[in-house]
């Protein structure tokens, strides 16, 4: 929806074609940033569905860590039952001692 412009009757025919010349150029301008606007909300909209695909990729990832997380404590406190090698060696030289004393 344009308006009309009302033009002064006295303006020559240079300055016509000057203010006409300017107004093409201007709609020219403004039509190329139309059209790069159109393309760039088409790249943000990818960009956008790419990274609500890594935002679900990284729930699930969340989700596995703390199963493994668990698993890691279960494993540790296992560990903790089990006697250490060191401790382990020093308990057969007593009891191969307490057996040679017999």
């Amino acid at each position: 929806m344009k308006k009309a412009i009302k033009v002064p009757k006295n303006i020559d025919k240079d300055t016509e074609r000057y203010l006409g010349a300017l107004s093409e150029m201007h709609g020219e301008t403004l039509k190329g940033i139309r059209e790069n606007f159109i393309l760039m909300n088409k790249k943000f909209d990818t960009v956008n569905e790419k990274l609500d695909s890594h935002t679900e990729m990284i729930g699930d990832l969340m989700k596995d860590v703390t199963i493994l997380k668990e698993d890691v404590s279960v494993i540790k406190s296992g560990l903790k039952k089990k006697v250490d090698y060191d401790e382990f060696l020093s308990l057969v030289k007593r009891v191969q001692q307490l057996e040679a004393k017999r």
